[in-house]
């Protein structure tokens, strides 16, 4: 058992909290959306939470710990929904939500701590110069920026942008190693791959440059459909459109948008399906002429409306909340994350909608992957028990629609994250006595692991792209 009062003494100085209750509330994220993960982690609680407030205290943390044998787990504002910030083995959780400066701000790109708000990030970067954010989670008015590069993969934007895994989506990152004597590295190019979506199993990040885009007065706009398979073929129509600036297009089956989205439901009909958009304000006009042609009805424009107060974004529609905003109201959801391979991913949506009906509500978010435009899945999904939640997967693989198991705490099981043997020799260097975010890289656990598995994996794995 590691002496944490030796350990308290030698952070003199730093935050620390050691109250159980207290700590127990920062051991968790999002987990619950899964009955599966509830159960498997529900039990989980650190020993002290640190709050670090510059790079320095994190290194004096880190090599405390590594000298006390002493596990160490990231966490930014805890809104990841698979465990990703959940300490496995204990230990310490190194709460980085103090470290919230933006550093510096310039055409193109912004430098900020890690433990920065990204709405927050994105309203001083509006201010200095009108940009933004190329892409954000639906989370953006609470997750932080280093959470988002550490367990996040796209977001509101990815239309346009691709995501996390695409290379110029981040610039830099600045990461502390754990180690006797930590190391700082600045990760750029290829080997951002080593860190982004790994949890913080390899490195602390310490600070993030990130690519950002013109800001606009996004519009808010719901499209009204009878059948779902309209709203997904209207969507689909309207990302291919290539003039028309949108920063969200998210398909939602009926009965979800009437009877979860509560502060929209004046102009939601019941039975209704919606596609949920951001369409730039100068883009209105031809989006209107876009949408007649669709035979399409406009039932909600934020910049028609009289007053947008107690109304949410059109993004906290979407993504996360929308399965969130379901639990709310039934506790019996729960959800899947699907890809839908292009070309034809309009004709696999119809063959998932047509096998099972109301049990898995269709929510999809039209992104561009590898260059194309398609959908990626956050279906609803009415659990009854864990054996017909891997009997959907199932199906959905056999289909052609890979499935991120939301379901699963690791970072190759998930479907998110591929480890190799440059990866593994990476978390070699950077954590030899595997002390960061234990219990989450199977690769790392296992011996034996066999990392020619024929997976398919949303991060491709470092030796597939060339890396060393």
């Amino acid at each position: 058992m590691p002496d944490y009062a030796a350990l308290i003494k030698e952070l003199d100085g730093i935050a620390i909290e050691d109250n159980p209750a207290l700590v127990k509330q920062k051991s968790r994220d999002f987990y619950w959306y899964s009955p599966v993960l509830k159960a498997q982690l529900d039990h989980v609680t650190a020993d002290l939470v640190v709050s670090p407030v510059s790079e320095e205290e994190v290194i004096r943390t880190l090599k405390a710990a590594y000298a006390h044998g002493v596990p160490v787990t990231p966490r930014g504002a805890g809104t990841g929904n698979y465990g990703q910030a959940m300490p496995l083995s204990g230990g310490i959780v190194l709460n980085l939500a103090n470290m919230n400066k933006v550093k510096e701000i310039h055409p193109g790109r912004v430098i900020a701590e890690p433990g920065v708000i990204i709405s927050q990030l994105d309203k001083q970067t509006r201010a200095h110069s009108g940009q933004e954010l190329r892409f954000h989670p639906s989370t953006a008015q609470t997750a932080t920026l280093g959470g988002f590069v550490a367990g996040g993969s796209g977001g509101v934007g990815s239309i346009t942008w691709g995501g996390l895994r695409d290379i110029g989506n981040i610039l830099r990152l600045r990461v502390v190693t754990m180690e006797a004597e930590p190391r700082v590295l600045d990760l750029t190019g290829m080997d951002l791959h080593k860190v982004s979506h790994a949890y913080g199993t390899n490195g602390i990040i310490t600070e993030v440059e990130m690519p950002l885009a013109p800001a606009y007065d996004w519009v808010d706009v719901l499209v009204g459909f009878d059948d779902f398979m309209d709203a997904v073929r209207f969507s689909d129509a309207l990302a291919h459109e290539n003039g028309l600036l949108t920063k969200e297009i998210a398909p939602i089956a009926a009965p979800v948008p009437h009877l979860y989205f509560t502060r929209h439901k004046p102009w939601i009909r019941d039975g209704q399906s919606v596609a949920v958009l951001m369409v730039a304000p100068f883009a209105m006009g031809p989006f209107e002429a876009f949408a007649r042609t669709q035979k399409a009805e406009i039932i909600f424009r934020s910049d028609t409306v009289e007053s947008m107060k107690g109304i949410p974004h059109a993004y906290e529609l979407a993504w996360n909340h929308t399965t969130l905003r379901a639990l709310k109201v039934d506790p019996n959801f729960t959800y899947l994350q699907v890809q839908y391979p292009s070309p034809d991913h309009v004709a696999k949506v119809a063959r998932m909608t047509e096998i099972f009906g109301d049990e898995v509500p269709g929510h999809l978010e039209f992104i561009r992957f590898n260059g194309e435009i398609q959908c990626a899945g956050l279906p609803l999904v009415r659990y009854t028990t864990e054996e017909r939640l891997n009997e959907i997967i199932r199906i959905h693989e056999d289909n052609g629609c890979p499935i991120f198991n939301p379901h699963r705490y690791t970072l190759e099981e998930g479907g998110m994250k591929q480890t190799d043997q440059v990866q593994l020799a990476f978390k070699r260097e950077t954590d030899p006595k595997g002390l960061l975010n234990p219990g989450k890289m199977i690769a790392w656990e296992n011996p034996d692991f066999d990392f020619t598995a024929g997976k398919n994996f949303l991060f491709r794995g470092l030796e597939s792209m060339g890396v060393s």
